[in-house]
């Protein structure tokens, strides 16, 4: 009988508990199991559990609840393991994921395959390899039959899936032994989809035992080396570092082998030593937070207008949970975040520091580890599995007390979090687009801060229309800081007339003759700029002179971005590529040419320019391996770039001391994007990169390139006045009905029959008009990419006044997609709803 079919019986007299748990999959119910009476004691809410769900797949869940009923319609499946003694996942997390699978119209279990990292889930989908630091064969642990066999299948074969463990053991299942292993340290599990664990690791040598049984021993080791003054010298330097017989124990631990080159020591000599074995070298598993070290932190000083909006923002806290901190770039917000985290921490409250994407992080880090040292957590997606599973593991031991993080922090195990602090609170980043959960960071934040009876701090210099009409309206605290800190100036902003430079030919290819002059200037004084352009590649399409042919994406309506340095066309929305044809496939032509520019083109075109000038790109491209960020920021803060090209990432919450000269290349673009949104993203984005020059004792200038510089947000973006684009911008939503006055719902459908999917638009929208009422809903329309990874795609769009309760809108939005989905035909038609797509 397999391990599957065991305890399927309570025994004669014993209570049946039953658990409810959550799996990482898309529907929308929880599943019940029965308890073995063997883990009877360990069951309980929060902790996560092996199931079997369906004939063969093995899935990894969290109990949600226990008790004694039975299900109705199926029988109950035993848990076939428990995999923590105590919960992993906290009641406050349990009641964030059930509040964002209602509010964004998603399923419980698709929030929580998005909430714990791959590393804490096994599934049939897992892989598992030899762990990497850890010999079986030298151990003393005792192993079975199986476990033998399955850890010599793993040296013949790099990994193995967790069906082919199960095929190897000859068993329904494999789960008992892989928990074993991993629990001997014999073995990992990873996601195939991710990158492999690869533990932080030192080389270090120690003396041999066999030199240290007598005193004796060592001087004719060192009467042996007499000829060798080099060895000599590093033996030396060895004892007096690690003192072998009045504490034995520090010999195991060794020296690291860069110290004894970081002194001035023969790296060969050293080898030698290891060689003859006077020396034995290992290598030891550091964790990778260990060398963060505490740094003595200097004393934080506040300028009398920061140490102001302290006061105010703790003063709004006594009557609002949430206060907006608006303060314009280089004001010191980051400053006033610290002073507030500190006072937090000190009165033993936990704090979660959000940060929209990874750029920003590099660079704010290291400053916040200075002060904060080991008790803070990093976390985002360019860590590997296994890193962020040490985070959440630290968060729950109390290692951590204090996280940094992107948008995924939201769901780490706080239980006692006092302070959240959202910085650049506007940012598109913060929103979660596919797969599902669709949240919004800030959003689930507040939300996350009302479950802890926390307090929450909005940062931004350009507020969302959302959030400063919440602060207008009292529902948030309100605290403006209009002054840069140390006195610094605003940018002086110049507008480059683009048309009128074509016309007089003083352009020079893209780039206007104000820019080409200011980035010069900039050089010569041995200061640096910033390029914006906010489309990555080299230009936006190839074209035939001759036939007018483009060449687009086979599986998406769009289209293929030419890449130079690869020398590839690629598409943005599903990642096909293809060589760049010699020739027009269509008539023949050799006269094939580029359109638009990308911030590869803008590179090249600079260096060629400027050929003494070092100029750099980041962009998604170029930032894509883990510390690519860090190391393009640490290169540009000393010096070793002139100028920095690249997209959106550019402009948030960077700070250097040298940027003097920020170009905006193509403002127009941002303008008329045909989202309702777009003046409100151009105002937003061209301040905040604005906001990286001048920082410091000297004015920065900044160079805005527009085909139309009359253009009224051009010019309140120049006055750098907030208050006048807000208000014209709630006239015009007004007028519109559109957010902050409505709240909207996007509804996508595909499917791969193109005709099918715009029926099915139809039906839905008219089930949605006869419950809504026509007014509000709009649609169904194509988008302007009407078909992406071979589907055919379809929207409709709702708009709801305030005054209504959302929930019984979205009970009628499920109600019309059960109703749509009744029709056999409409069964492979997909429907993404998406809740405040901002």
């Amino acid at each position: 009988m397999s391990s599957l079919q065991l305890n399927i019986d309570a025994p004669e007299g014993e209570t049946t508990y039953f658990a409810d748990v959550a799996l990482p999959i898309p529907i929308a119910r929880l599943f019940t199991y029965r308890v073995p009476a063997e883990f009877q004691e360990l069951a309980k809410p929060g902790v996560r559990v092996i199931v079997q769900f369906g004939r063969q797949k093995v899935v990894t869940g969290i109990i949600d609840s226990i008790h004694r009923k039975a299900p109705e319609v199926y029988s109950a499946k035993p848990l076939l393991d428990i995999l923590d003694a105590e919960p992993i996942v906290t009641p406050q997390q349990v009641s964030l994921m059930k509040w964002m699978s209602s509010y964004y119209l998603c399923t419980f279990g698709e929030v929580l395959n998005a909430a714990l990292p791959s590393g804490l889930k096994l599934s049939s989908e897992s892989k598992i390899q030899l762990h990497p630091h850890y010999d079986w064969n030298d151990t003393d642990l005792t192993l079975d039959d199986r476990e033998v066999l399955l850890l010599s299948a793993l040296e013949n074969k790099d990994s193995l899936s967790y069906r082919e463990a199960a095929d190897i053991l000859e068993l329904k299942s494999a789960y008992k032994y892989i928990k074993s292993l991993v629990q001997k340290e014999l073995i990992i599990i990873y996601e195939e989809v991710k990158e492999r664990y690869k533990p932080r690791k030192i080389k270090k040598v120690r003396l041999h035992g066999d030199f240290l049984a007598h005193e004796n021993q060592l001087d004719e080791l060192f009467q042996q080396l007499e000829k060798s003054p080099k060895q000599s010298d590093i033996l030396l330097y060895y004892l007096r570092e690690v003192p072998v017989f009045q504490e034995p124990n520090k010999n195991q631990q060794g020296l690291p082998k860069s110290d004894f080159q970081q002194n001035g020591l023969s790296a060969s000599s050293l080898k030698t030593l290891i060689k003859n074995g006077i020396f034995i070298e290992f290598e030891q598993i550091i964790s990778r937070f260990e060398e963060d070290q505490a740094f003595e932190p200097k004393p934080l000083v506040l300028s009398e207008k920061q140490e102001e909006a302290r006061h105010q923002i703790i003063s709004q806290f006594q009557e609002h949970p949430t206060v907006l901190l608006h303060g314009i770039t280089g004001s010191g917000k980051t400053e006033i975040y610290i002073d507030l985290i500190q006072g937090a921490l000190e009165s033993g409250q936990q704090v979660l520091y959000l940060l929209p994407e990874i750029a920003l992080t590099a660079q704010i880090v290291q400053r916040l580890r200075k002060i904060f040292g080991d008790r803070m957590g990093v976390y985002h997606s360019k860590f590997s599995d296994n890193e962020r599973v040490e985070v959440w593991y630290g968060l729950m031991e109390g290692r951590f007390d204090f996280i940094v993080g992107v948008r995924s922090s939201i769901f780490l195990p706080f239980h006692n979090l006092g302070l959240i602090v959202v910085d650049e609170a506007h940012e598109s980043s913060y929103k979660q687009y596919d797969p599902a959960p669709r949240y919004h960071a800030r959003d689930a934040a507040l939300f996350l801060a009302h479950l802890h009876g926390a307090k929450t701090l909005l940062g931004s210099a350009t507020p969302s229309l959302e959030s400063y009409t919440n602060a207008l309206q009292k529902k948030y605290g309100l605290v403006e800081l209009f002054e840069r800190y140390n006195e610094a100036s605003l940018p002086h902003i110049v507008v480059a007339n683009l048309t009128e430079e074509r016309k007089r030919k003083t352009n020079v290819g893209d780039f206007s003759s104000v820019l080409i002059e200011a980035i010069a200037e900039v050089l010569e004084k041995k200061e640096q700029a910033i390029i914006f352009q906010n489309r990555r590649g080299y230009s936006n399409y190839l074209t035939c002179e001759t036939c007018g042919y483009i060449p687009e994406c086979t599986r998406c309506a769009v289209s293929l971005t030419y890449h130079q340095y690869k020398n590839q066309l690629n598409c943005h929305y599903c990642g096909h590529k293809q060589a760049v044809p010699l020739v027009c496939p269509a008539c023949g032509s050799t006269k094939i040419h580029t359109v638009g520019i990308g911030t590869e083109k803008i590179e090249e075109e600079l260096k060629l320019i400027f050929p003494k000038a070092r100029v750099q790109r980041m962009d998604l491209e170029t930032t894509r391996a883990k510390y690519a960020y860090q190391n393009i920021i640490q290169e540009f803060e000393k010096g070793e770039i002139d100028i920095l090209v690249g997209t959106q990432m550019v402009s948030k919450g960077l700070d250097f001391d040298k940027v003097s000269l920020v170009g905006v290349f193509d403002v127009d673009r941002m303008i008329h994007f045909p989202d309702f949104r777009s003046f409100e993203r151009t105002f937003q984005m061209v301040t905040q990169v604005s906001g990286r020059a001048g920082r410091r004792e000297t004015q920065g200038k900044v160079v805005i390139q527009s085909r139309n510089p009359d253009q009224h947000i051009i010019e309140l973006i120049r006055k750098g006045d907030y208050h006048a684009f807000y208000h014209g911008e709630m006239r015009e939503r007004k007028q519109y009905h559109y957010p902050p006055y409505t709240r909207m719902i996007h509804l996508l459908l595909r499917s791969k029959d193109k005709k099918l999917t715009q029926q099915a638009a139809q039906t839905l929208s008219n089930l949605l008009k006869e419950d809504l009422g026509a007014g509000r809903v709009l649609g169904p329309q194509e988008p302007l990419i009407n078909k992406i990874r071979d589907k055919f795609l379809m929207d409709i769009f709702l708009k709801i006044e305030k005054k209504y309760k959302m929930e019984a809108v979205k009970q009628l939005i499920q109600k019309a997609q059960l109703e749509l989905l009744k029709t056999n035909e409409y069964k492979s038609v997909e429907v993404v709803a998406d809740v405040d797509p901002y």
